[in-house]
């Protein structure tokens, strides 16, 4: 099959860290990868927010990244992209008429209006991953939320009128339940992750003398890292070390300027380190060094960075909520804790960083469910099972 996926705000190609830049970046790099190893072309269509990008740029075998002209040639919030997303589908429906794809992939909710603006003149098969729904941003984060107000309401229909859903949780089926969509179309495919090797290397510049605990992925309120920083106050003898944030102003950056606040509020400067974006190929050895990983965000969808340290065979303490109730089975690859319970979470941590064979017990064991059942191999042959029912047996078999 040609696979068209949508990504409009987050690029395969981007340097992770900063707020728009997480997750979804690395699903649709992977996945899109993945899929061409199993003899599949795969074309990935993100805005292009920067004047000299070209239009083309090949990610992998298989795999070309397309840059879509649509609204202006600069990087620019997702929240503000909405109106650009009409101009996006009209390309798409002129550049599909010389490449048409098989199957179309949106991710996230305004790729899927680029795809339903595209679709309205091409009828192609459909599948929608929402990454993050409007109705569970805003009852965690009220008038915070930045989100267009129409968020939800798109969504909702976004999941009437797509051939397939495929939310990456259990709860996610939930709460698209609720909105009215039907079941018949929600199909559970998870996220994936690469299959980093368990043994830390011995050279591991990470490393310290004392307890480590490890903070990694965006630098956004909701991913509660000033709740690991309220809990290191009752855990002696043990660094907090904070991965993530913008790649350019990180200094400057109002969400790291307000957690070293906090960190200095408590008398903790001295014991969190925020080094800031890391690359990729930094993250095993940086997890790796790990003693514990805390990823306690107030709600997650789905949650890579779990994944990745169970990939690593480090134990995971992680938010009883959204996605993490799926990846980290409690007290068996790792603990669950209450979401803003810092308290709870400080008593977890001790726990663990007291009893060095629970915490290899709880990282094999975690290391075992990846290989299991989180491989991005696994996870592509689960994602082209949906796509094949949703596709005449005409059109998969059209090649190029």
């Amino acid at each position: 099959m040609r696979i068209a996926m949508i990504s409009e705000h987050a690029s395969p190609l981007a340097v992770l860290g900063g707020a728009d830049a997480g997750g979804q970046n690395v699903h649709v790099a992977s996945l899109s990868l993945a899929l061409a190893e199993r003899g599949h072309t795969v074309d990935v269509y993100t805005r292009r927010d920067h004047h000299a990008t070209p239009e083309r740029m090949r990610l992998g075998p298989g795999v070309e990244v397309i840059q879509v002209p649509a609204g202006p040639p600069r990087p620019v919030a997702k929240d503000d992209l909405l109106p650009y997303m009409g101009e996006f589908g009209d390309w798409l429906t002129v550049f599909w008429a010389d490449r048409t794809p098989d199957v179309v992939h949106a991710h996230f909710w305004m790729s899927g209006v680029a795809s339903a603006h595209a679709r309205r003149r091409m009828p192609l098969p459909s599948a929608q991953t929402f990454h993050a729904l409007g109705s569970v941003k805003r009852r965690h984060q009220g008038r915070q939320d930045p989100s267009p107000d129409e968020r939800v309401d798109i969504e909702t229909a976004l999941a009437l009128r797509s051939d397939a859903v495929i939310a990456t949780a259990t709860d996610e089926v939930r709460e698209l339940l609720a909105l009215g969509a039907p079941p018949e179309v929600m199909h559970v495919v998870p996220c994936g992750v690469d299959a980093f090797p368990p043994v830390p290397p011995s050279d591991s510049r990470w490393r310290s003398g004392r307890g480590r605990i490890l903070s990694l992925g965006r630098l956004v309120e909701r991913k509660g890292v000033d709740t690991v920083i309220a809990a290191l106050a009752d855990v002696p003898e043990a660094d907090l070390v904070v991965a993530g944030g913008p790649p350019t102003g990180f200094d400057a950056d109002p969400e790291v300027l307000r957690l070293r606040a906090v960190a200095a509020e408590a008398g903790l400067a001295d014991r969190v380190s925020f080094i800031g974006p890391i690359s990729r190929t930094e993250v095993p050895g940086l997890l790796r060094s790990a003693d514990v990983v805390a990823c306690t965000p107030w709600y997650e969808p789905f949650g890579i960075v779990p994944l990745e340290a169970m990939a690593c065979g480090r134990p995971v303490v992680a938010s009883a909520v959204g996605g993490l109730l799926d990846t980290v089975i409690d007290g068996v690859t790792g603990m669950h804790v209450p979401p803003r319970d810092p308290a709870r979470l400080a008593v977890v941590l001790r726990e663990l960083l007291a009893d060095p064979g629970r915490r290899d017990a709880l990282g094999a064991a975690g290391h075992a469910r990846v290989l299991a059942e989180y491989t991005w191999p696994t996870v592509a042959e689960a994602t082209e099972g949906v796509y094949r029912r949703i596709v005449s047996p005409v059109t998969s078999g059209r090649v190029g």
